[in-house]
């Protein structure tokens, strides 16, 4: 598969990039682990961009235990481990930032309260606290915060960043009415919702303005919300194209690259395709969803993308670009015995978290239910199932 150039100079091998998974292995306090950085060189030398699980870059924006954090400069020494390891055989290493927002609780954030655009607990997992509003100064201090994560993803290795803007996570609740009804400068119409993720690319952009080496920004969103009111395709796609020049990828969150709308039944058309129109000519788009075959890969870059992402299909199938390199299509799992997972240096947090909160997605060979392709429907990732 043919290589890529960004814009900005960085070079890719190939187009498959490994999509960001959640490993919940690190330390208590966000500082990586022997296990991550194994889980990390198992699969690197193959993809030509490797994207990390989800660090955050705030204290207050870490949801879920065993997260990665970007939040102090502690944390640079450990990330520069896994930098270093997915640099194998001219992998590119990408970090993912974020901050959690309404889906974290009082207990992971240590009896402190969750935070977001407006106290309006989120629709899904039931039950969800009620997060409080966000003042103005510590909105600026959240932004300030990506740019702070940024400079030490820089010193510790890596090739760019991916600002998550997807999965229901902080920077969706600003661009969501759902979750976003305040009514100063960060709240309003769908231009004013959008200023907060803005101004996080610009402090990501004025972090790396000085770096004398190629260093790539990416931004992930998710293309729909199921809840009402919620964002609607047409929401993300002028979001797409308000931020198309400003970035150097746009990567998109489903569950399967066939999707279609989920909120109108009529509109048969592929998502990813609608994106492709709005991307192309101006920024790189990452297609995902169940790509599990050569022409599944081959079927994404037909709708219009420039790279391939693999989740899944990468833990059960670390070696799936060397395999295809060397026409063994025929030896590829895409099955995974749970007997295997250890081998396959998933950690065992991890092991627990695919076995449970996964176990629909995974394809384990003692799975004995009729697999989903989530065609017509969100998948766990997708932010509506609870994390571990």
């Amino acid at each position: 598969m043919n290589g890529f150039s960004f814009a900005n100079g960085l070079t890719v091998k190939n187009r498959i990039v490994m999509s960001p998974m959640t490993t919940m292995t690190s330390f208590y306090n966000g500082m990586v682990t022997s296990d991550e950085i194994a889980y990390y060189a198992k699969r690197a030398g193959g993809p030509g961009m490797i994207i990390s699980g989800v660090a955050n870059v705030s204290d207050s924006g870490k949801g879920f235990e065993g997260e990665l954090s970007v939040a102090s400069d502690e944390m640079i020494p450990g990330l520069a481990k896994i930098a270093s390891a997915l640099h194998q055989n001219g992998t590119r290493a990408i970090l993912q930032i974020f901050h959690a927002g309404r889906k974290s609780n009082s207990e992971i954030l240590r009896g402190n309260k969750p935070v977001s655009a407006s106290a309006i607990a989120a629709s899904y997992p039931a039950g969800s606290e009620t997060p409080r509003a966000l003042t103005g100064s510590e909105i600026e201090q959240i932004i300030a915060d990506f740019g702070q994560a940024t400079r030490r993803a820089v010193q510790a290795g890596f090739d760019g960043v991916e600002l998550h803007g997807a999965n229901t996570y902080l920077l969706q609740q600003f661009f969501s009415l759902n979750s976003n009804q305040r009514t100063d400068q960060w709240g309003g119409n769908r231009d004013q919702r959008m200023k907060f993720a803005l101004a996080v690319i610009n402090s990501v952009k004025n972090a790396v303005s000085s770096v004398s080496r190629p260093f790539v920004i990416g931004y992930r969103l998710s293309p729909e919300e199921i809840e009402t009111p919620g964002i609607r395709l047409e929401d993300s796609l002028y979001f797409a194209e308000k931020i198309r020049d400003l970035v150097d990828y746009i990567h998109i969150s489903m569950g399967s690259y066939r999707r279609t709308s989920l909120n109108d039944k009529r509109d048969v058309e592929p998502i990813l395709q609608k994106f492709a129109k709005i991307t192309s000519g101006h920024t790189p788009l990452i297609g995902v969803g169940s790509v599990e075959l050569p022409a599944d890969a081959d079927n994404v870059l037909a709708l219009g993308t420039d790279f391939v992402a693999l989740g899944r299909e990468l833990l059960r199938e670390p070696q799936w670009v060397q395999k295809i390199a060397a026409d063994d299509e025929d030896s590829i799992r895409t099955r995974i015995s749970p007997s295997d997972m250890a081998e396959l240096a998933i950690p065992s947090v991890m092991q627990v978290y695919l076995s449970e909160s996964f176990k629909s997605v995974m394809h384990f060979t003692t799975d004995t239910n009729t697999k989903q392709d989530y065609r017509n429907q969100v998948a766990p990732m997708e932010g509506f199932e609870k994390k571990l």
